[in-house]
C-alpha cells in the first residue's frame, strides 16, 4: 500500500497540473520552483561552456563564444515566438479542458516546429560569416565564431524541439518534468564539453557540438513524455496535420514574442559591434558579466513564464479574478527572490567571475560593470511578471512595443552616445561602461511602462470582455 501510495504522488507530481484552483501564490511557486532549478541548470550548462573554455583555450576563445551569442539568439528569436504561442494557447486550451483543441495545437506545433528548423538551418548558415563580418569582429576570434555558430545551426532542430515540447508541458503546468530532462540534459552536456575540449582538444566547435547533443536528447525526452500523456490529449497523424487556423494561431500569438526577442537580439548585435571596437578584453569582460546576469536574471524569466502560464489556464477556465490576484503575488515574489540574489551576487560576485579567468584586470572590470547593472534585476523581475500576465491573457503587441522603446529607442543611442563623449586619449572608442549603463536605464524604464500598461492597458477591457476560446 506504501508502495502504491508512493508511485500515486510521484505520478501526480510528473503530470499536468490545474492552475486554476487553490491559493494563486501556492499555484505560481509549485510550478515556477521546478522551472527556477530548471533555469539554474541551464545557466550552470552555459557557464559550464565558458569555464572550460576559458580555462583550456583562452580568454580569447571565451570573447568568440561571446560574440556568436548575438548572432545566435537573433535567429533563435523564430524559436521564442513559436514556443511563447503554443504555451499560451496550450494553457488556455487545457484551462478550459478542451482536449479536442488541445490535441491540435499541440499536433500543429510539433509541425510548425520542422518547419521552422530548416528555414533557421538554411538562413543561418547563408548569414554567419557575412554577419561576423559586418560586427567587426576581431580577425583573432572570428574563426572561431563561425565555427560555433555553423555546428550549433546544423543541429537547430534539437534546440527548437526542446524549447517548444517543454513549453507544451508548462503550459499544462508540468514544470517538473522539463526540469528532469533538462537536468539530463545539463550533466550530459558538461561531461560532453569536458571530453571534447579538454579531451579531444576540439575547442569552440566541441562547445558548440557537445550543446547540440544535449539538447537534441532532451527533446526525444520531452516528446517521450508526451506521448505518455494520452489522459489529457491525443497525439495521432490526424492532428500532426496542418491545419491554418490553431497555425496562424500560434503565429498571430507568437510573433510579437518572437519580434521583441529579434529587436532585443538585434540592439544586442549593434551594441557588440560597440564592444568589439573596445578590445578582446572587454569583448571577455562582457562575455563573463553575461554569464552571471544569467544567474541573477534566472527568478525573473521564471516567473515571467509561470505569470503566463498561470493566466492562459485561468483565462481558459473564466477564472479572471484569479488573474489580477495572482499578477500581485507573483509580482512581490519575483521581486523579492530577484533582490535577494542580486545582494548574493554583489557579495560574491568577485569569486564567480573568478572561475572564467585568472587574469585580475579581467576580474576586477567584471565585476565594476556588474555593480552598474545591479539595481536593473529587481526592475526587471517586475516588467517579466507583468508583462507574463498580458501574454497569458493573449496580448503579445503591448510587450513587443514596450521592448521597441526601450531597446531601440532608448538603449542604442545611450550606448553610442556616452561612448561618444567619453572619448580620450586612454579610450579612444569611449569608456566601457558605457553599454552597461545604456542597458541598467532600458531595463528601469522598461519596468515602469510596463507597470503602467497593466493597470491602465487595453489588455484589460479584453480579458473583461473576452469570449470563450473559438474552436480551431
Amino acid at each position: 500500500m506504501g508502495k502504491r501510495s508512493f508511485a500515486a504522488r510521484l505520478q501526480q507530481l510528473f503530470s499536468a497540473h490545474d492552475m486554476t484552483l487553490g491559493a494563486p501564490w501556492k499555484r505560481i511557486l509549485e510550478f515556477a520552483i521546478p522551472m527556477l532549478i530548471g533555469n539554474l541548470a541551464q545557466q550552470l550548462y552555459n557557464t559550464a561552456d565558458s569555464i572550460i573554455v576559458g580555462r583550456y583555450v583562452g580568454d580569447n576563445a571565451l570573447a568568440a563564444v561571446g560574440s556568436a551569442s548575438p548572432i545566435l539568439n537573433l535567429l533563435l528569436a523564430l524559436f521564442v515566438g513559436v514556443a511563447t504561442g503554443v504555451g499560451i494557447l496550450v494553457a488556455q486550451r487545457y484551462g478550459a479542458k478542451d482536449r479536442e483543441q488541445l490535441s491540435v495545437v499541440i499536433g500543429n506545433c510539433i509541425t510548425l516546429s520542422a518547419i521552422v528548423s530548416v528555414i533557421t538551418m538554411i538562413i543561418g548558415a547563408l548569414i554567419t560569416r557575412p554577419m561576423l563580418e559586418l560586427l567587426s569582429t576581431p580577425a583573432s576570434i572570428i574563426d572561431w565564431c563561425a565555427d560555433y555558430l555553423m555546428i550549433y545551426f546544423l543541429g537547430i532542430a534539437g534546440f527548437a524541439y526542446y524549447n517548444i515540447l517543454s513549453g507544451v508541458l508548462r503550459g499544462m503546468g508540468d514544470s517538473l518534468s522539463a526540469l528532469v530532462f533538462l537536468l539530463v540534459a545539463a550533466a550530459l552536456n558538461v561531461g560532453l564539453d569536458l571530453w571534447f575540449v579538454a579531451g579531444l582538444g576540439m575547442g569552440v566547435a566541441g562547445v558548440a557540438l557537445a550543446t547540440v547533443l544535449a539538447q537534441t536528447i532532451s527533446a526525444f525526452l520531452c516528446l517521450w513524455k508526451l506521448l505518455r500523456m494520452r489522459d489529457v490529449f491525443d497525439l495521432t497523424l490526424h492532428y500532426l496535420k496542418p491545419r491554418s487556423a490553431p497555425i496562424a494561431n500560434i503565429i498571430r500569438i507568437g510573433v510579437p514574442s518572437g519580434i521583441t526577442q529579434a529587436i532585443f537580439s538585434v540592439a544586442m548585435l549593434v551594441v557588440q559591434s560597440l564592444t568589439n571596437s573596445f578590445g578582446e578584453m572587454v569583448i571577455a569582460c562582457n562575455v563573463i558579466v553575461m554569464r552571471v546576469d544569467g544567474f541573477a536574471m534566472m527568478p525573473n524569466f521564471t516567473f515571467g513564464q509561470a505569470m503566463t502560464t498561470y493566466t492562459g489556464q485561468n483565462v481558459g477556465a473564466r477564472r479572471l479574478d484569479r488573474v489580477h490576484q495572482g499578477a500581485k503575488q507573483g509580482t512581490w515574489i519575483a521581486v523579492g527572490i530577484s533582490a535577494f540574489l542580486t545582494a548574493l551576487i554583489l557579495l560574491f560576485g568577485r569569486q564567480l567571475m573568478g572561475v572564467f579567468t585568472e587574469t585580475a584586470v579581467l576580474v576586477d572590470l567584471s565585476m565594476r560593470m556588474m555593480q552598474i547593472l545591479a539595481f536593473g534585476y529587481i526592475a526587471m523581475s517586475i516588467t517579466q511578471c507583468l508583462s507574463g500576465v498580458m501574454r497569458g491573457a493573449g496580448d503579445t503587441m503591448t510587450p513587443m512595443w514596450i521592448s521597441i522603446i526601450t531597446t531601440v529607442v532608448l538603449r542604442v543611442p545611450i550606448a553610442y552616445g556616452i561612448a561618444f563623449f567619453t572619448r580620450s586619449a586612454e579610450y579612444p572608442t569611449g569608456r566601457p561602461e558605457s553599454t552597461f549603463i545604456s542597458l541598467l536605464v532600458s531595463w528601469s524604464l522598461g519596468a515602469l511602462l510596463t507597470a503602467v500598461a497593466y493597470r491602465f492597458g487595453a489588455w484589460r477591457k479584453r480579458l473583461a470582455t473576452a469570449e470563450p476560446a473559438p474552436q480551431l
